[in-house]
């Protein structure tokens, strides 16, 4: 058996992991969706007042994206207990979720200047991990 251990090849033993993880990454990653957590995203609505689209005007607002942690484990005895047994899994569940929100106005504006209505919309300012909801807005 040989082994070449020039530094030529020890140098594209090194390099070869690092071309590949470039190589199979996603070039549209930005900074906020490699950092964890929950956080404001940006987007733009469109407000229309009909189906046709008669008067329309367009904002941007914020959302709350992203993750928190939950955790799933066995239920305590006195739980199991209660539950005759049929609650065997206890979960404690967070989710990403708006703490502080604004209302802003959005500007529909309307074919040969007829006349221009305002609406208000509610856009996310801070986003918090808190308790899962069915229905928070």
């Amino acid at each position: 058996m040989f082994v070449d251990m020039s530094p030529t090849s020890n140098l594209c033993l090194l390099v070869l992991p690092v071309m590949s993880l470039l190589l199979f990454s996603p070039i549209g990653w930005s900074y906020d969706s490699l950092t964890p957590g929950c956080h404001l995203y940006p987007f733009n609505v469109t407000i229309r007042s009909d189906r046709r689209g008669t008067c329309k005007g367009t904002h941007l607002v914020y959302a709350c994206v992203g993750y928190c942690e939950s955790s799933a484990f066995p239920s305590r005895y006195s739980v199991l207990v209660a539950s005759n047994f049929t609650h065997n899994i206890t979960s404690a569940s967070q989710c990403c979720t708006i703490s502080k929100d604004a209302k802003v106005k959005v500007r529909l504006d309307c074919p040969r200047g007829r006349h221009h209505d305002e609406i208000e919309i509610l856009t996310a300012k801070a986003c918090r991990c808190d308790m899962c909801r069915k229905s928070r807005y």
